[in-house]
């Protein structure tokens, strides 16, 4: 299966990433473009898509720098880039419960930093 890439605006910042060949990634994909107002929680940007899943038999509850999910309990799509409220330490990230991770981002996770809550988050193809 070939890469799929999307680029994810977030106000003036736009970042490229790439979805893997999941069943939740593959959900998405059909399902974009996507737009909503994100959330953050510490180091971690979530919105509401309209994708609804079950956890996946591989969800994962600690990711990687960079990783893009799905959270099921709310069917929402998220970006981590640094600690959340539910890490054990500065170097762990840690989602609030296990995500389908979908993909991941090219380049600096960390420039999402900068993103605040309410900002219109796109995810297009």
């Amino acid at each position: 299966m070939e890469v799929r890439k999307i680029r994810i605006r977030a106000g003036t910042l736009t970042v490229d990433a790439e979805l893997n060949a999941s069943a939740t990634a593959t959900l998405i994909w059909h399902a974009l473009p996507i737009e909503a107002a994100g959330q953050t929680w510490g180091d971690e940007i979530y919105f509401g898509i309209p994708v609804r899943t079950q956890e996946e038999k591989d969800a994962q509850a600690v990711v990687e720098m960079g990783a893009l999910a799905y959270w099921p309990p709310g069917n929402a799509f998220c970006i981590f880039f640094g600690p959340t409220p539910s890490s054990r330490n500065r170097n762990e990230i840690r989602p609030y419960s296990p995500v389908n991770v979908v993909g991941r981002l090219l380049g600096d996770a960390t420039k999402f930093k900068q993103v605040r809550s309410g900002t219109t988050i796109r995810l297009e193809r």
